[in-house]
C-alpha cells in the first residue's frame, strides 16, 4: 500500500521489519507465564512493605492488617510457583524463546530470592523478640544461596531429572513456612540458615514432572486455601496455617534423608557387584 501524503510502501517496509524480528527478542507462552513469575514476587514484596513494614514504622499496624498482607504476600509466592512449575511443562511441550532460560532465573531470582529475604528482614523488624540486625544476615544469607543456587543451575549439568541442592521455590516456601510457624526466633534463625545450606548443597531433589509435578500443584493449592482461611480469621485457620507450615519443614528436613538414604544404598549395591564380579573372575 502506497501513501501519496507520506513515504511509498511504509505498511509494507512495517511488516518486512516485524517479519525480521531476531527469533531472542520474540517472547513464547513460556517466556510470558515467567514473567507473570517475577511480576507476583514484585507484588509479594509490595504487600510486605505497605501491609507490614510501613504500618509497623508508623506505629498504625493492626494485627488483621498485617495478617492479611503477609498472607497475600505468601499466596502471591506460590503463585508464582505455579507460574514457575508450568512455565516449563509448556516449554517442554511447546516451543521456548532462546532468552527463556535467562528470563527464568532472573523470574526466579526476584520470586523465590528477594521476596522470600524480603519476608524474613521485614520479620526481624515487627517480630517481639526478633533482633534486626541478626535478621538481616539471615535475610541476606538467603538471597546469596539463591543467586548461587540459580548460578550453578546455569553452568552444572546433572543428570536427567534430578536438581542439585534444594530447588530455590521449596527453599522459598520452607524460608516463608518457619517465618509464619512463629517459632522462637534463634530456632527460626537456625531453621532459615539450614534452609539456605541445602539449596547451595549437593543434595539430590527429583524435578516436578508427571505425577510429582501434580502432587506439587496439589499442595501449593491446598497452602493457598490454608493461608486465605488464616487471613480471614476463619474458624481452625491458625490451626491449617500451622499444620501447613509445619508439613513444609518435615517435608524440606525429609526429603534429603531420604535422597542420602538412596545414594548409601547405591554405593553398598555398587561394592558388593564389584565383589561379586572379582570374585567371578578365573
Amino acid at each position: 500500500m502506497i501513501d501519496p501524503d507520506t513515504q511509498a510502501g511504509w505498511v509494507a517496509e512495517a511488516e518486512d521489519d516485524a517479519e525480521e524480528m531476531p527469533l531472542s527478542l520474540r517472547l513464547s507462552i513460556a517466556d510470558t507465564l515467567t514473567l507473570g513469575n517475577a511480576t507476583c514476587g514484585f507484588m509479594a514484596v509490595y504487600f510486605t512493605t505497605t501491609g507490614i513494614l510501613i504500618p509497623h514504622l508508623t506505629g498504625s499496624n493492626e494485627s488483621g492488617m498485617a495478617r492479611n498482607s503477609a498472607a497475600t504476600a505468601v499466596i502471591l509466592m506460590l503463585l508464582a510457583a505455579i507460574f514457575d512449575l508450568c512455565d516449563g511443562l509448556v516449554a517442554r511441550k511447546l516451543r521456548s524463546s532462546p532468552m527463556g532460560a535467562e528470563l527464568d532465573n532472573l523470574s526466579d531470582l526476584i520470586s523465590f530470592g528477594l521476596a522470600p529475604a524480603y519476608f524474613v528482614l521485614v520479620y526481624g523488624m515487627v517480630a517481639d523478640d526478633a533482633q534486626q540486625k541478626v535478621s538481616a544476615v539471615a535475610a541476606i544469607v538467603v538471597l546469596l544461596a539463591v543467586v548461587l543456587r540459580l548460578a550453578r543451575f546455569s553452568c552444572v549439568t546433572l543428570k536427567d531429572g534430578m536438581f542439585q541442592g534444594m530447588p530455590s521455590p521449596f527453599g522459598a516456601l520452607t524460608v516463608v513456612s518457619i517465618v509464619l510457624l512463629e517459632l522462637p526466633f534463634i530456632p527460626t534463625l537456625l531453621a532459615i540458615i539450614g534452609t539456605a545450606w541445602l539449596m547451595v548443597s549437593r543434595v539430590e531433589y527429583p524435578k516436578p514432572r508427571g505425577v510429582l509435578a501434580v502432587a506439587m500443584l496439589g499442595w501449593i493449592v491446598a497452602a493457598m486455601g490454608m493461608l486465605a482461611a488464616w487471613a480471614f480469621d476463619a474458624p481452625g485457620g491458625q490451626v491449617l496455617l500451622q499444620m501447613g507450615c509445619a508439613l513444609q519443614i518435615v517435608m524440606a528436613a525429609t526429603i534429603p534423608l531420604f535422597a542420602t538414604a538412596r545414594r548409601v544404598n547405591t554405593f553398598r549395591d555398587n561394592r558388593r557387584e564389584n565383589r561379586e564380579a572379582r570374585a567371578a573372575q578365573p
